[in-house]
């Protein structure tokens, strides 16, 4: 049984499939607390369905790209068996996942999305390093930025790490909290090897919208 928040149908607002249409499926429960959270209505409640249930809901959507996403996903165990079976399926499938939670057991066929937490998160101190170093080509890593000091702790990390080289690196401001034009100069003075990003889904819907 998985614990699920929410399945729906919208288009993806992040990462380098922004602009799809995309299935969303948001499992239930969080071992974080980000000072910035705009998903803490996911930590708790929810309802149990099958993973049957789950591929079926899905499929109603006729929609071939699906992100799992949370909360933090990988804190339920039948994460895994639901990526691999979405897999399986034909579908192209996404993890958008905190870096919290060890990504070992996660299909290789699977698009991870890792957001490495910045110091403005408050949850720095819970990244688990092993997953960054796990990260391939067909992944994507993102920094969420809060302010200057997340910016050149982010910078810092990219380049003693060679991310870049590593795969697609994403920088995104935390909405309403940093100015986004400020961002885009920053790492432009710094010809960071990233891509900026805007959360799409906030600009089209209500910033605090479910289900978008």
């Amino acid at each position: 049984m998985l614990r699920v928040t929410e399945i729906f149908h919208s288009i993806q607002g992040e990462s380098t499939h922004a602009g799809r249409r995309c299935v969303f499926i948001r499992l239930t429960g969080c071992p974080l607390r980000c000072n910035w959270c705009d998903t803490a209505y996911a930590f708790y409640g929810g309802q149990d369905l099958t993973e049957e249930d789950v591929v079926a809901q899905v499929r109603a959507f006729g929609c071939n790209l699906v992100e799992v996403t949370g909360g933090e996903p990988l804190s339920q165990a039948a994460c895994l068996s639901l990526l691999t079976r979405l897999c399986d399926d034909g579908f192209e499938v996404l993890l958008e996942t905190s870096g919290a939670v060890d990504t070992a057991g996660v299909d290789e066929r699977v698009h991870v999305v890792l957001d490495v937490k910045c110091p403005g998160s408050g949850m720095v101190e819970r990244m688990y390093w092993p997953n960054v170093d796990r990260l391939t080509r067909r992944d994507e890593v993102k920094f969420v930025i809060k302010d200057r000091t997340d910016y050149e702790w982010a910078r810092e990390v990219v380049r003693s790490r060679d991310l870049a080289a590593r795969c697609t690196v994403l920088m995104s401001p935390v909405f309403g909290e940093v100015d986004a034009r400020q961002l885009a100069e920053w790492v432009l003075a710094d010809r960071l090897p990233v891509r900026f990003q805007l959360q799409m889904h906030k600009q089209i819907w209500a910033p605090d919208m479910r289900g978008v």
